[in-house]
């Protein structure tokens, strides 16, 4: 049984793999600067975004890929596959599922083997729910099998963020004007966790090591009830932070596989180029 994964440029793609690869395929998310519109991850970069950012004071905007964008997409698939999973960002984030679910709704008569999961989650996390997917066809499980799988993982996943940019948070709709004005003034950095696809406010710091920290405390926490293999540092451009925090942390937790990977342009947008988070799925609750 042949089956696509469909998913977004905010999932974490290495540089170089194209869309189509290993059966996934990428739909990029729009990023404007005013007038110009950009497709993310194909003719706008996060350093390219970024220094655009700093360089051009413009209104900036996400927008999810179309209804169309994805019937166009699902008719081509549905050529070449006998199953099509279309996984995306958190449809609290963005309206991109919403786009895949109604043209999956327009196509369910002639093609009715199409999946939507709204994954709740984003960047790398998103990926491994893909690669998840794939294991479980390798197994022979059928695809409402691996539907429900991927549905129940979801459930086990934390994320913890502090935000780079209370400018850019605020600028995004994420952020009222209160909160952005008070930790503006007092420098302080809100920690947000990503629960149920939704943001909230776990702590708010005053140093980026007391942020750190905080999310240490949290992955504790988590190991002291669960089985945790493997933890994603996520960050914006701030490459060289992440790295020396992933080192840190793989000296005190030996027993874990760490790797460190890019928010993406999009989750920029809101987030700021400093942004720094973790991320993982609990082995079992």
């Amino acid at each position: 049984m042949r089956i696509a994964w469909v998913t977004d440029s905010t999932a974490f793609v290495p540089n170089g793999s194209k869309s189509g690869e290993n059966d996934i395929y990428v739909v990029p998310m729009s990023i404007l600067f005013g007038e110009r519109e950009y497709q993310d991850g194909i003719d706008l970069s996060p350093e390219e975004l970024f220094a655009k950012l700093r360089e051009e004071k413009v209104e900036v905007k996400t927008s999810q890929p179309s209804i169309g964008t994805f019937k166009e997409l699902f008719e081509q698939l549905a050529r070449d596959y006998d199953y099509i999973f279309s996984i995306h960002v958190s449809s609290h984030f963005s309206g991109t599922y919403s786009s895949a679910h109604q043209a999956a709704e327009l196509l369910k008569d002639t093609i009715p083997n199409i999946i939507c999961i709204d994954s709740k989650i984003l960047s790398n996390p998103l990926t491994e729910l893909i690669q998840y997917g794939q294991r479980l066809v390798k197994e022979g499980k059928e695809p409402l099998r691996i539907k429900e799988a991927i549905e129940h993982k979801i459930t086990s996943c934390e994320t913890y963020v502090m935000v780079g940019s209370l400018e850019q948070l605020h600028k995004s709709g994420r952020m009222g004007g209160l909160s952005f004005f008070l930790g503006s003034v007092l420098k302080i950095k809100p920690m947000l966790s990503i629960e149920d696809g939704k943001l909230e406010v776990k702590d708010k710091v005053r140093s980026i090591k007391k942020g750190l920290d905080s999310m240490i405390r949290r992955l504790d926490l988590a190991l002291a009830e669960r089985t945790i293999a493997k933890v994603s540092v996520l960050h914006g451009l701030n490459r060289e932070e992440a790295m020396d925090w992933m080192e840190q942390l793989q000296e005190m937790y030996p027993q874990i596989e760490f790797g460190a990977y890019p928010l993406g342009a999009v989750i920029g947008v809101h987030a700021g180029e400093n942004t720094i988070g973790i991320s993982w799925f609990a082995e079992n609750e």
